[in-house]
């Protein structure tokens, strides 16, 4: 075998070729907006060119000649991919539902072809869709219409208005939720090769958009969905009764229909268990069908404190321990066969020797557990890369680790080139990257040693020094990527790893698989889990046993992994402390605030609800705290704590306008995250999940500056107060919406741009707020108004709107809400009145700041991708 950087152009060819490659994707994919067709076509013609023409040149024996040539190879590959990228995102757009379908009742004909999504009491599940037709009001198919290839459906068992409220919300938050409810009362439980009719409600995939929060829509792009909806149980298609056409078996999927009945019996065994069995039977049966729903949310809470949650998905590892026992089995096999082949000419290993056939079935194992455990992004990545590292040995190639790591990357975004926008890419590369980088040279030391020289318990010593050698080389190599990502890292990680990674690959997960061939296996490996959690748990209780940071700048995240991977690398330490200065910007940074006198509104894209943030210099309140999206999701875990997190925000005060679960879903999380804040809000009881906040009464008349801005509650009057009290009042008047808190924060102590706050407040008590602030001397100008309860028909008096007189009205409500937020009359009112009307829908997270009173800032438009759906300003 002849090492490739011998071979002089060739060498650099297949070096700059996926460089190349590697960088047109991430320049493709990096596009707000997509081009023309038309204009793809054009680079990747250009590309093929260059590419011939590098080739035809590359025996010149002109000096400048070789190193053009190679420019234009890498010019051509990254044009290429760049084309590619551009012509299948093209593609994707036009596999999109149709504005004209949305919200119309559809009866779809579909196969269900990915395994299911068990929530609490319901399913999830793709369906490829076969035919799909219209249906009148009366509930009678009409003509046939074109849906996308795949959507993505909830079945619950509520009826209309409720299942209308839950999907509504599930699809605001897109895939950040766990599986929706779904329907028991249907005839048979939905499984993977079924063919069903449908009644759908459908829209386009639309997910919330805040600053460094997850993108739902880039999942639902990943995963070819084109359209999401939910089953229509009641209404005007109440008529149409969901119907199984056909069963399983007329369709092929048989891994899909294994997954879910593997993942089925392991959550039934543990039926009858107590919960911490039920828990632990969760964890098993993610690890072998890779369905990450089936853990509990505390559960991934401890993961992440601890710094494991990578051991409990189906990641690169695992694969890579499955292909490296199968290689070993099938190894075992070929020789046993040679021993016992009753003729020389029967012997496999003369066509095929033991090594070859055991790296083919490492490669054969490796694909079949990926298939099993759901084919994603991880594990597909994986299994291209040893895919690769396969045919490069059966080809005598001895690659330097840097070709094969940068070939395997190219490989891998060939395959999916928005794989470059998620984490796992990247700390699977690096990591692998760097341990390649720090081990090579020990690892060739000990294989040409051998273990049994120097005996077996030296050569287990040498492993346990391997071990944790590269358990801290990744430590301090990832904590730095870690922090950019996710904002958050483990401190205990290391020694979390040091006891999970073995016991969970060589212990856990083994049970787990063998146990779809003895099934009491599936319980040992539950009872494998109770150590590792009871010390995962231990871990997880030291003070700072995990650290967050603010989003910091890509500039100084990039530095701060060179710094990394500096301190990580087997160089002179003179070389290897260059990296620590590497690490100031990471270490240093603060985020921006406003300066003393002025403060920033940002007002949370949190679907249909409500939750706003406001910053001063050095205080910060949060008014409102999202919906709750299902019994085991709220907006202030998903979405308002990790904004938190990412911008570096600890509240001072949390103000809840009213009880209403859109506006009050969240405050549980927020309060347990952010223990130190206090609560103001118009009730005199905690809300459910904080019973150590005593709430403060907000109160017409209450006011306090922070940094130079003036703060005042303007509703309710004391009056509402002692009406909601009288049992004898009218419903009307124990509303609580009419008590919704209403605050109105001003800069430069009050004299400056305002913003107001309105919670739910109706129509009845707009007039008396603009009465009584009339009578007072009151200023209700705003320069920026969040429009009262999301912009509905009985709010928004014009009355209202002429004393407030705001510039821009701020509108948070979720995309096609079954209530018609904001209402067009509404929105026409505040335009008639000169007020520019902007939604969450379109614009995501909002962002005012009292220093350019006179501009908004939209998250879809500032970090726009073109997989985003894009919505119209109402």
């Amino acid at each position: 075998m002849q090492d490739a950087r011998k071979y002089g152009w060739t060498g650099w060819a297949l070096a700059l070729g996926p460089a190349g490659w590697v960088a047109g994707t991430a320049l493709q994919v990096g596009q707000p907006a997509l081009w023309a067709l038309s204009a793809y076509a054009a680079l990747a013609g250009l590309g093929c060119a260059l590419g011939v023409a590098a080739w035809l040149a590359r025996k010149v024996t002109h000096r400048a000649t070789a190193p053009l040539a190679l420019l234009a190879l890498m010019l051509a590959a990254a044009l290429l991919a760049f084309a590619g990228a551009g012509w299948r995102a093209t593609a994707k757009v036009a596999d999109r539902i149709a504005p004209a379908l949305e919200g119309r009742d559809v009866l779809v004909t579909g196969v269900i072809d990915r395994m299911p999504e068990r929530g609490a009491d319901g399913w999830r599940f793709p369906l490829a869709v076969r035919d799909a037709r219209l249906l009148d009001a009366a509930g009678r198919a009409g003509d046939a219409v074109r849906l996308p290839a795949r959507v993505l459906v909830s079945w619950y068992i509520h009826g209309y208005g409720q299942a209308d409220a839950k999907a509504d919300a599930a699809a605001d938050a897109g895939l950040t939720l766990p599986a929706p409810l779904a329907s028991p009362a249907s005839p048979a439980s939905p499984a993977t090769g079924q063919v069903w009719r449908f009644a759908l409600r459908l829209k386009a995939p639309h997910g919330n958009r805040n600053p460094h929060g997850f993108d739902a829509e880039l999942w639902f792009w990943e995963q070819g969905v084109g359209a999401t909806g939910y089953v229509r149980t009641g209404g005007k298609s109440g008529s149409v009764t969901p119907r199984l056409l056909a069963p399983a078996s007329r369709y092929g999927g048989w891994i899909e229909r294994a997954r879910q009945w593997t993942r089925d019996r392991i959550l039934a065994d543990a039926a009858s268990g107590d919960a911490a069995r039920q828990r632990q039977a969760g964890i098993v049966a993610a690890l072998v069908t890779g369905d990450q729903a089936t853990i509990a949310r505390d559960d991934w809470t401890l993961f992440r404190v601890a710094g494991v949650a990578h051991l409990m998905v189906i990641s690169g590892l695992h694969i890579t321990m499955i292909g490296w026992l199968a290689g070993l089995v099938a190894g075992w096999f070929w020789r046993a066969w040679a021993r016992r082949a009753p003729s020389r000419w029967r012997n496999p290993v003369l066509w095929l020797p033991a090594p070859v056939a055991s790296r083919i079935g490492g490669v054969a194992g490796a694909l079949l557990y990926a298939l099993f455990s759901g084919w994603g992004v991880p594990a597909q990545r994986t299994v291209l890369m040893l895919a690769l590292v396969t045919l490069l040995r059966l080809a005598g190639l001895a690659w330097p680790w840097r070709l094969t790591w940068l070939w395997a990357m190219a490989v891998v975004l060939a395959a999916d080139p928005w794989a470059l926008m998620q984490p796992g890419v990247w700390l699977s590369f690096v990591a692998v990257g760097i341990l390649f980088a720090t081990s090579i040279d020990e690892w060739r030391a000990r294989r040409a040693s051998g273990s049994s020289a120097a005996g077996a318990g030296r050569y287990l010593w040498r492993q346990a020094k391997a071990l944790l050698h590269q358990q801290g080389v990744a430590t301090i190599a990832l904590t730095p990527l870690t922090l950019l990502l996710f904002h958050q890292a483990s401190v205990v990680g290391l020694l979390a790893n040091l006891v999970a990674i073995p016991w969970v690959t060589l212990v856990v997960t083994p049970l787990a698989l063998l146990g779809a061939l003895a099934h009491p296996l599936w319980l040992a490996a539950q009872w494998a889990l109770w150590p590792l959690l009871v010390w995962l748990q231990w871990l997880a209780s030291w003070p700072l046993a995990a650290l967050t940071w603010p989003a910091v700048p890509w500039s100084a995240g990039a530095a701060a992994i060179a710094g990394g991977v500096l301190l990580a690398l087997r160089w002179p330490w003179a070389l290897r402390l260059a990296g620590v200065p590497l690490l100031a910007g990471l270490a240093l940074w603060a985020p921006g605030r406003p300066p003393a006198g002025q403060f920033e509104l940002l007002a949370a894209d949190i679907g249909q609800g409500s939750a706003a943030l406001l910053l001063t210099a050095h205080h910060a309140l949060l008014f409102d705290a999202g919906p709750r999206y299902s019994a085991t999701s709220d907006a202030g875990s998903r979405e308002i704590v990790p904004l938190l997190v990412a911008l570096g925000v600890r509240l001072d005060g949390v103000m809840l306008s009213h009880r209403d679960i859109d506006h009050t879903g969240g405050a549980a999380a927020v309060l347990q995250a952010q223990p130190g804040a206090w609560l103001m809000e118009s009730e005199s009881s905690a809300p459910e999940g904080a019973p150590g906040h005593t709430p403060l009464l907000c109160l017409a008349g209450q006011s306090w500056d922070w940094d130079g801005v003036h703060f005042q509650v303007l509703h309710p009057p004391a009056s509402r107060y002692v009406q909601a009290a009288d049992p004898n009042a009218s419903a009307k008047a124990r509303d609580t919406n009419a008590r919704s808190c209403v605050l109105r924060v001003a800069a430069q102590g009050g004299r400056g741009a305002a913003v107001m706050l309105t919670g739910d407040i109706p129509a009845r008590q707009e007039r008396e707020l603009v009465l009584t602030a009339a009578e007072s001397g009151i200023n209700l100008h705003a320069d920026a108004l969040v429009v009262p309860h999301h912009g509905s028909h009985n709010s928004s008096s014009p009355a209202f709107i002429a004393a407030v007189r705001p510039r821009f009205a701020l509108a948070q409500a979720g995309y096609r809400n079954r209530y018609g937020h904001p209402n067009p009359e509404v929105v026409m009112r505040y335009h008639s009145a000169g007020v520019d009307f902007i939604a969450t829908p379109a614009c995501g997270a909002i962002r005012w700041y009292s220093a350019q009173p006179d501009r908004v800032h939209c998250e879809r438009v500032e970090a726009a991708h073109y997989w985003q759906h894009r919505v119209a300003e109402p």
